[in-house]
């Protein structure tokens, strides 16, 4: 089979297709014949070298993908061979991510993708979404699950609605009921926050956020989907409702944040930073769960048509994809792996 590998870190171009053994699954582990693999910015951090030294020999990058379960192994029994199913965490503590044909994987890390989903959708979901649905359940007054009403008369901003933990945000909180506003960079990334499903949009180029977003949130936000603390952290604060929550899931623009200790203790705002690496398995199976059910009831989608472009590149193309996500392609880019005939 075709994977692709990397032995050191660097650019994208210390990224290659090699040929190697079709891997058997352990106890409690699946097989999956890959169609889609999602590349996210974490896959091109880890291989820059941006998480620290490299943690195995070779590694196969990938978090995210979509595909068929080729082979089970013993003990397993909530997945059969043709189940078509999605990915997350697939290259979290293992060599072996979803950049080849065929990745052995835990069922824990492994979801059975509805019916009418596309492999496009399904490894597009993964590190995004599963991001997407932990920034929206750790609020205080707010669930810990999403279902159609779990968010009904709160108010969420989401930090970067073009993007795909944004876009994710977006139709997820949309789907549980919360008004949605969203803060964009030009007028064409405004249009692909409103295709999500935000119902106001706001261009931090244009506008006074604060300002902007108090004539949709009087009482001030619920939450926050924050994926630029260095720059918003203080004006997020001027925004949110006692006891609201500030999720924060990225470090876009810049490390550090400072912040006066009066005007921030005196919201009771809770600050939740968000990483999928050590949230834990109960939070990563109830994400795995609520945006499937998402997906089944029709709320989440990809394509431009949904807020979100695809960019798809062949598996011999790897290198580039890594490069397109790297230098910030708007929407999510997709390694097209195998094709959906049954083996």
């Amino acid at each position: 089979m075709r994977a692709v590998v990397y032995t050191e870190s660097g650019d994208s171009s210390v990224l290659e297709v090699v040929e190697r053994p079709v891997p058997e699954p352990g106890r409690g582990e699946v097989r999956i014949r890959v169609v889609r693999a999602g590349v996210n910015p974490t896959d091109w951090k880890f291989r820059a070298g941006g998480m620290g030294e490299l943690a195995f020999p070779e590694i196969v990058p990938g978090q995210d993908g979509a595909g068929i379960v080729a082979a089970v192994g013993p003990g397993v029994t909530d997945l059969a061979v043709g189940d078509r199913v999605w990915t997350m965490l697939a290259q979290h503590t293992r060599p072996g991510g979803t950049a080849q044909e065929h990745v052995v994987l835990p069922t824990a890390n492994v979801t059975v993708l509805p019916d009418a989903a596309s492999y496009d959708l399904g490894a597009s979901l993964g590190v995004p979404a599963v991001t997407a649905h932990r920034a929206l359940t750790t609020s205080e007054d707010g669930p810990d699950r999403l279902a159609p009403g779990a968010l009904d008369g709160m108010t969420v901003l989401v930090s970067g609605g073009a993007g795909a933990v944004g876009n994710a945000a977006i139709q997820l909180a949309r789907w549980a009921g919360a008004t949605v506003i969203s803060t964009v960079s030009s007028p064409e990334k405004a249009a692909l926050a409103a295709a999500a499903g935000a119902h106001h949009t706001v261009d931090y180029r244009e506008a006074d956020v604060v300002a902007a977003v108090r004539e949709v949130a009087k009482d001030g936000l619920d939450l926050v989907v924050e994926v630029a603390p260095a720059q918003n952290l203080r004006s997020d604060v001027r925004l949110i409702r006692p006891r609201g929550t500030i999720a924060i899931y990225a470090n876009n623009g810049g490390d550090e944040v400072t912040l006066s200790v009066r005007e921030t203790f005196s919201t009771n705002a809770r600050f939740q930073w968000v990483l999928l690496y050590t949230v834990g398995q109960e939070a990563l199976r109830a994400a795995a769960e609520d945006i499937t059910a998402a997906v089944a009831d029709g709320a989440l989608g990809v394509g431009e048509e949904h807020g979100l472009p695809l960019h798809h590149y062949p598996l011999a193309e790897a290198a580039q994809a890594h490069a397109a996500v790297e230098g910030g392609a708007v929407g999510k880019v997709l390694l097209d792996v195998g094709d959906v005939r049954a083996e």
